[in-house]
């Protein structure tokens, strides 16, 4: 019959060893999510520059887009949840470019994250997307490196063209659509109008024309 006190001990050393373990692997969790989460925030900053640079190159601003960014909020035309960040591009100190977040919220597989830039006389400078979870081989074509796309919005304005003309041709607008796949680009085309007129609604206070104050919705 074996001894309760060596009994007791051997519980009491098998919990220590259990409770120790599972310290253990508690931190090891705790540090594999730590470096997942620096890991995703550094992708996502090296998107995010990449879409800046991309939308307003190098030769058409002198300062550091990154360097020069300010806080905006508004829900109703940039859908956004809280603060995001908007960037100012500038030539000898003037701000001749603004880069405003703005989301697609009716994607078809949800929220579309959106980069888009407008010159100082209302024109798309650019348009990139940052995050979306659009179905590969149809809705991702709304990205760059997947089809040509989201360059037709350059050079396009709250005019031009016509605001009855901002929609994909299959409801009567001037931007295609993609084959099996409307609704993508549909929620593009309306997040891009929509920033246009966030754009042209704080047009003074984005470009620093009376005020110093960040825009905010």
């Amino acid at each position: 019959m074996e001894n309760p006190l060596t009994a007791g001990s051997s519980i009491v050393r098998n919990s220590i060893i259990l409770g120790v373990f599972a310290m253990i692997t508690v931190g090891l969790i705790a540090l594999t999510q730590q470096g997942t989460a620096s890991r995703i925030a550094e992708e996502q900053r090296r998107v995010q520059m990449s879409a800046l640079n991309e939308i307003l190159p190098h030769d058409q601003h002198d300062n550091d887009l990154l360097e020069d960014a300010f806080a905006v909020n508004d829900r109703e035309l940039l859908n956004l949840p809280g603060d995001a960040m908007a960037y100012r591009g500038r030539v000898d100190g003037d701000v001749v470019a603004v880069i405003l977040p703005s989301i697609a919220p009716d994607g078809y597989s949800g929220r579309i994250n959106l980069l888009v830039g407008v010159r100082a006389n209302g024109e798309i400078a650019g348009v990139r997307i940052t995050n979306h979870r659009e179905t590969p081989g149809l809705g991702d074509k709304v990205q760059l490196n997947k089809s040509t796309w989201v360059l037709d919005f350059n050079g396009t304005s709250l005019s031009m063209p016509a605001p009855e003309n901002w929609g994909v041709r299959k409801d009567g607008g001037d931007f295609d659509q993609f084959t099996g796949a409307t609704i993508t680009p549909r929620a593009v085309v309306q997040a891009v109008y929509r920033a246009l007129q966030y754009f042209a609604a704080n047009r003074d206070q984005l470009l620093e024309l009376n005020t110093e104050e960040p825009a905010r919705g």
